[in-house]
């Protein structure tokens, strides 16, 4: 078991980019960080690099898009410790920007099957562990993308990317989080965006080709923000790196 006094973070797609920027940063805080990773060689390396930091890392095989890969997620989190006080959803899929004029069902499926179902599926296996921390918090890593305002706003880069299920799916996310949010007072549930609406930046990653004008480290300051909330912070919010954001 790990220690009680410990913070727990269970990370989802913590092998890479803003997940294990996130894991490196809360790691160093102390935190025992649960590193779940779908590649289990990426995921091995990647805890190996933190371990190598002094970071108390704990590889999660983890496919958000299995109920099998959960369900055993969830007894190996379970043999380390039995509360998690901290869930980051941050696996994500970009899809292929396909134009709306071309896109069809199976394309929109693929990606909320990690966009949307994935983040229900992790935090409903591991609800009981989060029940059981005295003060618990679920960060989901949505998108400026999901915004209503932000994509209506023709001043903002988003408006003119044409596509359906990325930006659709992140706006699903932000409704389940404030629908998590309402549902269970005990558990402070939030969104976040790895951005600056009001600068109309975005991280560089992976999933943009690194294209974002902002760091990784950058990207990940309201992650880290909204996992290090206190017990009467907000809830049902949505944030940038520079504050509360327009849904």
């Amino acid at each position: 078991m790990t220690n009680s006094e410990q913070t727990s973070v269970l990370i989802t797609g913590g092998n890479k980019g803003l997940g294990f920027e996130a894991a490196r940063r809360l790691g160093e805080e102390g935190w025992t960080i649960f590193l779940g990773s779908r590649d289990e060689d990426r995921g091995r390396a990647a805890a190996d690099k933190l371990t190598a930091g002094g970071v108390n890392v704990v590889m999660v095989p983890l496919d958000v898009t299995s109920d099998e890969s959960v369900a055993g997620a969830v007894r190996l989190v379970r043999e380390h410790t039995d509360r998690l006080d901290v869930l980051i959803n941050n696996a994500g899929a970009p899809g292929r920007v396909v134009a709306p004029a071309d896109a069809t069902a199976d394309e929109i499926h693929s990606v909320y099957e990690t966009n949307v179902y994935g983040p229900i599926r992790v935090t409903h296996a591991f609800l009981p562990l989060l029940q059981a921390a005295d003060h618990p918090r679920v960060v989901m890593v949505s998108s400026a993308g999901g915004s209503f305002a932000v994509v209506t706003d023709p001043e903002q880069p988003v408006s003119r990317m044409h596509e359906l299920a990325y930006s659709s799916s992140k706006a699903a996310l932000n409704m389940i989080t404030v629908r998590y949010a309402q549902a269970l007072p005990k558990i402070k549930f939030n969104a976040t965006t790895p951005g600056e609406v009001a600068n109309r930046t975005f991280a560089a990653t992976d999933m943009n080709n690194h294209t974002g004008q902002l760091t990784v480290t950058e990207g990940t300051d309201s992650i880290v923000e909204l996992a290090m909330i206190d017990a009467d912070g907000p809830t049902g919010i949505f944030t940038d790196r520079l504050g509360p954001i327009a849904w």
